[in-house]
């Protein structure tokens, strides 16, 4: 079962999109360094099409990505209901999700996920805003992994990285 701890209101984990996060229980991954290391526990309440709708509906336009922050216990529910989030906003409504698996779980579809972060945190590596990072984001483009983790790295040795113009507004 897919339990959720909190959500919020988040600027960014998805580069120029207004996301609403959402915190899940039960991580399997027990990371070293963890930023959340509660939502390693089995707490919160189900994750449900019903909640979904409540955030989806309470919202409306307010945000324009909602993103599974964790979930890597349960992936077939992660891909079902960002499949269903598709459905009931008409494709309006991105989607991502945060997974520290090494790879895109099997029992997903990239045609749900408009943004995949991929990869376990490791401390001396760092997250997505260290140029030693072993974790990545990706835009999913017609099915396709595009690696967008250079947006996350600001500041590489004192010298500023060019971002993709894909995401302008963070130049």
């Amino acid at each position: 079962m897919l339990k959720y701890h909190s959500y919020n209101i988040v600027f960014q984990e998805v580069p120029n999109e207004l996301t609403l996060a959402i915190n899940i229980a039960n991580c399997p991954n027990k990371c070293r360094g963890c930023h959340s290391p509660w939502l390693q526990n089995d707490v919160g309440e189900s994750l449900t099409k019903q909640v979904i709708d409540s955030l989806v509906n309470g919202y409306g336009t307010g945000v324009t990505c909602i993103c599974f922050m964790g979930g890597d216990d349960a992936p077939e529910q992660v891909n079902y209901l960002a499949e269903y989030i598709k459905l009931v906003t008409d494709n309006r409504m991105k989607t991502a999700w945060y997974s520290g698996k090494p790879k895109f779980s099997e029992f997903g579809s990239l045609t749900n996920f408009d943004y995949i972060k991929l990869g376990p945190y490791i401390e001396v590596c760092g997250g997505l805003d260290s140029p030693d990072t072993n974790q990545r984001f990706y835009q999913v483009i017609n099915e396709t992994l595009v690696d967008k983790t250079g947006i996350f790295q600001k500041k590489n040795h004192g010298q500023q990285h060019q971002y993709d113009s894909t995401f302008d507004s963070i130049r």
